[in-house]
């Protein structure tokens, strides 16, 4: 067996060896040092069936260190997943499923996309958070329905970014024991050894943040990695680090080099590295036949595991039918068929009311419905509106419930958002204010890429906020996040349009962020507003013209919308006849047919657009003859609405503006 151990690992280091060299480009370093322990951990450890990769109570496994992504097309290969050898051979290039960084989605069995480094390590707290939550929902005595675990391997550089330390401690806290990682302890970096900027003792560290610590001093010794995740996986109270002494590019003549982490080895290193290690120096790609044979057994072994499942799952169903309902359909991610009948519509009888508020309302109610709804706030949570009502909150004094103290940690909350999604059977929602959307922006990417099922709360949402200052009230932060292709972006204009913004934001196929008032808003009146059948297009026109086409166009969002209305109103006694359309999201907006966009956004009418926000973006919709309310500046410390009336934002400037365009287009015609 030690032969056939050796022969296996030895095959996972020349397939990325070889593909590396393929493309002229990638990373052989961790792949040659840490094909041992992957090795260990998917022939002997991990619970998966290659025949059907989505299995629901299958191990997860995360390659944090997205850059060694042939270590982990030459695992799927050996293992029997749909990923052929002519993929691997067409490393990098231009279709090919076996990219320069693992993307979920485009190869089988990639559980998460993965790269941007400490990203994954946080993303495995969201897989295992939702194991639990899942396990203390559904399971029963005798019938461990969720049963599974989350590994990872995660690199010196994923454990020098914040991101990873953010979930390194909240994860401690909760004490989620099915959370093993394998920590490439290789002490090499980009620029050289680890010392120049990571001198820490990260063991020390890690059993400080509350994980279980072991040490592998020789990361070719099976033996010693074998014993250490039996260790990780009897522990049931604290997460796993196993740190893994390793040499980058083992064997090559760059081992223990910084030029080993991310260029070929070249012609000469590689068949240097195949004769000290006694592999065949031709053909290319070589993969012994015995090797697949080996390896596809633990494939084999997986697909008994599941049928062990689906016997368990049936048994569940005739002693729990309810629970087995409801189990099934959060595997399938399906909503309750009356998951939104619940939902408040809101009067003016309400009084006025911040969407902050309202759409903590609509959230409880939504809740109430749909048990899987999992989220919170990073230490935010009165402020965000996010606490689910009379509900246990998660890993907290022996509770497991949906409510989520993430503590102050927006990164980390963003990218276990992405991990909770992407594991299943939950719907994740995360909140903070707008302006510190930026300390999640990189996990905001990531699930837009993935196109993840994350609902964002962003509150807080302009200069409104008032006396906190300009640190904390966004200006360039709106047209920001409209910049990120696939991330849907609502910014409703009272308690009705978001409560419409829910009603997308549980039934988008990808993530979607809602932007917030802290401020409170009038009420826009259903019967006399379009909001329900407008919000779902993007932009509607919320008030027509009194008297036929009108001459001017103005375009607003959020609590800017009321503002319009009210200019509307004053225009209209000069003799100035305005629409008001609400443009609550681009996005959807831009989803509509040019018919629709044409009978919202005239043609040949002036426009002009209000939002409390940069500028940048807007001339798209009001051409260059349009023009813009916007902010070209940080906002100020003072009440909010002694702020918006400083800035702009009142209603005489409005008026004035709109009529400088339709005094500009009169004197066009003239000429």
């Amino acid at each position: 067996m030690r032969d056939m151990d050796n022969l296996s690992i030895n095959t996972l280091r020349f397939l990325a060896v070889d593909a590396v060299e393929a493309a002229k480009s990638g990373h052989p370093g961790l792949p040659l040092g840490a094909a041992p322990m992957a090795y260990v951990l998917w022939e002997r450890f991990l619970k998966h069936n290659p025949q059907n990769p989505h299995w629901f109570n299958r191990d997860r496994f995360v390659l944090s260190a997205g850059h060694g992504s042939a270590l982990l097309y030459g695992l799927l290969h050996l293992f029997g997943y749909d990923l052929s050898l002519e993929e691997i051979k067409n490393f990098r290039q231009w279709g090919s499923k076996t990219p320069g960084h693992p993307e979920y989605g485009l190869t089988a069995s990639v559980e998460i996309t993965t790269g941007p480094l400490g990203q994954g390590f946080a993303n495995g707290v969201g897989m295992a958070m939702a194991e639990k939550f899942l396990a203390e929902k559904f399971n029963r005595d005798g019938f461990a329905v969720v049963d599974h675990t989350t590994y990872a391997i995660v690199s010196d550089g994923d454990l020098m970014e914040g991101v990873a330390s953010e979930a390194a401690s909240l994860v401690g806290t909760w004490g989620l024991g099915k959370l093993i990682y394998l920590y490439d302890d290789n002490k090499i970096t980009i620029d050289g050894e680890t010392d120049l900027a990571f001198t820490e003792d990260v063991g020390k560290r890690f059993e400080a943040y509350g994980w279980h610590v072991q040490r592998v001093e020789d990361g070719n010794d099976l033996d010693a990695i074998d014993a250490a995740i039996r260790s990780a996986q009897a522990e049931s109270e604290r997460p796993s680090l196993i740190m893994v002494r390793t040499h980058i590019g083992y064997g090559s003549p760059k081992q223990d080099t910084a030029s080993a982490h991310g260029e070929p080895l070249g012609p000469d290193g590689s068949i240097a590295t195949k004769e000290a290690l006694g592999w065949p120096l031709e053909p290319a790609f070589h993969v012994p036949d015995e090797t697949l044979t080996h390896c596809g057994q633990a494939g084999d072994r997986g697909g008994v595991s599941e049928q062990d499942w689906e016997d368990l799952l049936a048994n569940y169903a005739e002693k729990h039918p309810d629970l087995a309902q409801q189990f099934a359909a959060a595997m399938r991610g399906e909503l309750p068929s009356d998951w939104d009948e619940g939902i408040p519509t809101f009067s003016e009888e309400d009084g006025p009311l911040a969407t902050r508020a309202a759409s903590g309302k609509v959230l409880n109610a939504i809740a109430s419905r749909a048990g899987n709804l999992v989220g919170g706030s990073a230490d935010l949570a009165p402020s965000n509106k996010t606490m689910q009502d009379g509900k246990d909150v998660f890993g907290i004094r022996g509770t497991w419930g949906p409510n989520v103290h993430f503590g102050v940690r927006e990164h980390a909350m963003g990218a276990i958002a992405n991990g909770l999604a992407l594991h299943g059977g939950v719907r994740p929602y995360v909140g903070t204010f707008l302006i510190f959307s930026d300390y999640m922006r990189p996990a905001i990417r990531l699930g837009a890429l993935m196109q993840t099922k994350v609902i964002y709360v962003f509150t807080h949402d302009s200069v409104g906020l008032g006396e906190d200052g300009p640190t904390h009230q966004p200006v360039e932060h709106l047209m920001s996040l409209r910049a990120i292709p696939g991330l849907t972006v609502i910014r409703p204009a009272d308690a009705n349009e978001t409560t419409e913004a829910w009603r997308i934001a549980m039934e988008r196929s990808g993530p979607v962020a809602l932007v917030l008032t802290r401020q409170k808003l009038p009420f826009l009146n259903r019967d006399r507003f379009p909001v329900s059948d407008g919000v779902p297009r993007g932009a509607y026109v919320l008030s027509e013209a009194n008297e036929g086409e009108p001459d001017l166009i103005i375009i607003a969002t959020g609590s800017e919308v009321y503002l319009a209305v009210e200019a509307q109103r004053d225009l209209a006694q000069e003799g100035v006849q305005v629409s008001v359309v609400s443009m609550p999201s681009w996005e959807l907006f831009e989803e509509q047919s040019d018919d629709y966009k044409r009978t919202v956004l005239l043609p040949d009418v002036p426009k002009l657009a209000v939002e409390t926000g940069s500028p940048q973006g807007w001339y798209k919709y009001v051409g260059e003859s349009g023009d813009v309310i916007g902010l070209e500046r940080f906002g100020a410390s003072a009440p909010g609405a002694i702020v918006l009336q400083k800035l702009g934002y009142n209603v005489e400037n409005v008026v004035a503006r709109a009529r400088r365009l339709v005094q500009k287009k009169e004197v066009v015609s003239t000429k």
